[in-house]
């Protein structure tokens, strides 16, 4: 479900770079054509987004009828009054793979959403009036992490390898960022296509690598919770490294500005290293934990989950 969520959110990213682009065309001599195009783009995106929000109240349950997982159907099984937000929080605040985890992804995620905000920026300073092809580029490198995405998540599902993966997207992503770099004033538009679309293909391809990662190593916390931390984190980086590679890209140039996020991005590749790998909630679904659940596959639907949980009634 995570990965699909994340292929949904990085087709209306794609979206979002292809159309600005087509339906506000740069006329700097018509200012009033610019404002009247510009209120054109917002009115839609305001009736697209009203529209989903009323779909989402009507067509969204709050959780699904029988639990995906042993996991989750012992935290079904748990009281509701035994669950305190602000407890969470303070556990996943001592739990220190969690804090490096949540740093580094704040990191990644972070360089991502700098590129992606400056990328248009940076492609004009080398391609002078090349706005439209700066949006392809962001449609490609958004297009290339779709794949990225899915193709990491099945990749984990099967070898259950989860730092050992994320560690080597980072470092693959360290070196996409490195490439796109150093060859995106060599003056030909097709290399910092190819080189944009690798780049997003790992960057990308880390998102649903990072939820799931945290979500192991802190179970039986709330996946609502670490995620939220996560795109908070995520948020406040993508923030500050905009701010800090606009004003190096105006100031300096946009090689400046990435040589930042680079040497950030290494940072990243380190903490991830020292992350320890304690798979918490793929020990309970394979039974590890002294807990019988059966939980209905995502086959079928007709059958009733049967707790026999002996280690929760000795812990309450």
């Amino acid at each position: 479900i995570r990965k699909k969520q994340n292929s949904v959110l990085c087709l209306g990213t794609a979206i979002g770079f292809l159309l600005p682009p087509v339906l506000v065309p740069n006329t700097p001599d018509d200012i009033d054509l610019m404002a009247h195009n510009i209120s054109i783009m917002f009115y839609g995106t305001a009736i697209v987004s009203t529209l989903l929000f009323f779909l989402t109240g009507v067509v969204f349950e709050e959780k699904p009828k029988y639990p995906p997982s042993h996991s989750q159907a012992l935290l079904q099984a748990m009281p509701p009054e035994d669950y305190s937000y602000k407890q969470s929080i303070i556990n996943l605040i001592k739990n220190v793979p969690f804090v490096l985890l949540l740093i580094s992804y704040g990191i990644m995620t972070g360089t991502f959403y700098s590129v992606s905000t400056l990328l248009n920026q940076m492609i004009v300073t080398h391609y002078e009036g090349e706005e439209v092809n700066a949006g392809r580029i962001g449609l490609t490198l958004v297009v290339a992490g779709m794949v990225g995405s899915i193709i990491c998540g099945l990749w984990l599902d099967y070898t259950k390898t989860y730092k050992q993966t994320t560690l080597i997207v980072y470092i693959l992503s360290f070196i996409g960022m490195v490439v796109f770099t150093f060859t995106l004033d060599l003056g030909y538009l097709i290399v910092v296509f190819v080189t944009g679309g690798v780049l997003g293909f790992f960057m990308t391809g880390y998102l649903p690598l990072g939820f799931e990662f945290a979500v192991e190593i802190t179970y039986p916390e709330s996946e609502g919770t670490s995620s939220g931390l996560l795109n908070a984190s995520a948020q406040i980086f993508g923030i500050v490294f905009t701010l800090v590679q606009g004003k190096l890209t105006t100031d300096y140039s946009p090689r400046a500005g990435n040589l930042f996020l680079c040497a950030w991005l290494f940072v990243g590749i380190i903490l991830t290293a020292l992350i320890k790998s304690d798979l918490r909630r793929h020990n309970v679904n394979s039974g590890i934990m002294n807990m019988d659940v059966k939980a209905v596959s995502d086959d079928s639907f007709t059958l009733i989950i049967l707790l026999h949980l002996n280690g929760w009634l000795l812990l309450n």
